[in-house]
């Protein structure tokens, strides 16, 4: 398997680790924030990331909210921003899947304002 690890812009916690080598603190915010804003990597999860993550995407908020509203206009799924980063990644090109892949989106999380679907 082809691992992609995918942050909003505004949390960017495992890039910022691999970008140093190492877990490092930043400052989070955006529509993720809640679900997707840890400071800090921590040590299984940055662990896990070295053996088998090969890629890291970072995704902004409005890419992160379009594919919000498409699965819930298209597909009447209630999803959390944070659920919604994979297809973002899709929808913006920001992951471009080789034409013999196949892509697994897990959606999970329901935790936000369903006023927010507009």
């Amino acid at each position: 398997a082809h691992v992609v690890a995918l942050e909003p812009e505004r949390a960017p916690t495992l890039h910022a680790a691999r970008a140093a080598g190492e877990p490092v603190d930043v400052d989070v915010g955006g529509v993720a924030a809640d679900s997707l804003g840890a400071r800090r990597v921590g040590a299984i999860g940055w662990d896990i990331s070295q053996r088998h993550v090969h890629d890291a995407l970072l995704l902004p908020d409005e890419a992160i909210r379009a594919a919000q509203l498409w699965l819930w206009k298209e597909l009447k799924l209630a999803v959390e921003p944070a659920a919604a980063l994979g297809l973002a990644a899709l929808q913006t090109g920001a992951y471009r899947p080789e034409p013999q892949e196949t892509v697994a989106l897990i959606l999970c999380g329901a935790n936000f304002d369903p006023a927010s679907l507009g």
